[in-house]
């Protein structure tokens, strides 16, 4: 990271318990080379045991990552930078609507057969990501399943984690395979309108539909970070950690531009 980039990070990290009177022992690393490293390996897709001289020891880092997945503080760490990009945008800190959309990607040797699958519309052997935007791109929730899981189960676990954390979006748009009685729960449960974005039956080649795209530039930016190019972790909330890693080096880049 650049110092101007370090800075935003830096203010956006979670307060450890020790400085808050909370208990537990101060670290003995240094923060920003922690995070330098973990983003190495994200953006790098190289494995843990690879990781470079130049970082801390591989055991030191992995421990670091595991403990920020474990205590949340990887989804609070993302959370809080993706409030900051709202606010600099001009928009509330908390959004309002949504977009849903999944993406198959082949699963490693590493992934056990538990949880993964086969995704018979993709033809795709390995497991599903299943994330919500907000109208600028930005991650609100994700759920890792098997790539045989459908759209409409999923989606129920998703947008059920999406009320829970933003109790305020009551629009979600998504594509044709999260109708059915989904659109039933979302909004009798969940006072969320699903909205369906059909493309029409006589369009033929790519275009761009109305909203979904919003969600499907998120996955193309998500597919950048090399790890993410195939699902290597055998734990799914592994899988969720490291795409909220992946989002927060695009947003933290975005807002050392806007400072810099």
């Amino acid at each position: 990271m650049s110092d101007a980039e370090w800075a935003v990070v830096r203010d956006a990290m979670p307060v450890p318990g020790w400085l808050e009177g909370r208990g537990g022992q101060p670290e003995s690393y240094c923060h920003r080379q922690m995070v330098d490293a973990v983003r190495y390996l994200v953006a790098g897709g190289i494995t843990w045991r690879a990781m470079p001289a130049d970082f801390p020891a591989w055991d030191r880092v992995y421990a670091f990552f595991r403990r920020w997945r474990d205590k949340g503080l990887t989804a609070e760490f993302h959370d809080r930078l993706r409030e900051r990009v709202r606010e600099a945008a001009g928009r509330d800190p908390e959004p309002t609507a949504g977009v849903i959309d999944a993406q198959s990607v082949k699963a490693a040797a590493s992934v056990p057969a538990a949880t993964r699958g086969f995704d018979g519309g993709k033809k795709v052997n390995g497991r599903k990501r299943h994330i919500v935007v907000d109208t600028l791109g930005l991650l609100l929730a994700v759920a890792v399943t098997a790539a045989s899981v459908t759209d409409r189960d999923a989606g129920r676990t998703l947008l059920v984690r999406l009320h829970k954390r933003h109790w305020r979006v009551t629009r979600v748009w998504a594509d044709g395979g999260y109708t059915g009685r989904l659109v039933g729960f979302a909004r009798g449960v969940l006072r969320i309108a699903l909205t369906v974005v059909r493309r029409s039956d006589d369009t033929s080649g790519f275009t761009v539909l109305p909203k979904r795209w919003l969600v499907e530039r998120t996955l193309a930016w998500l597919m950048h970070s090399r790890r993410l190019a195939r699902d290597y972790e055998t734990r799914t909330d592994t899988s969720e950690a490291v795409i909220r890693w992946s989002m927060s080096m695009v947003m933290s880049r975005r807002l050392a531009r806007r400072t810099g």
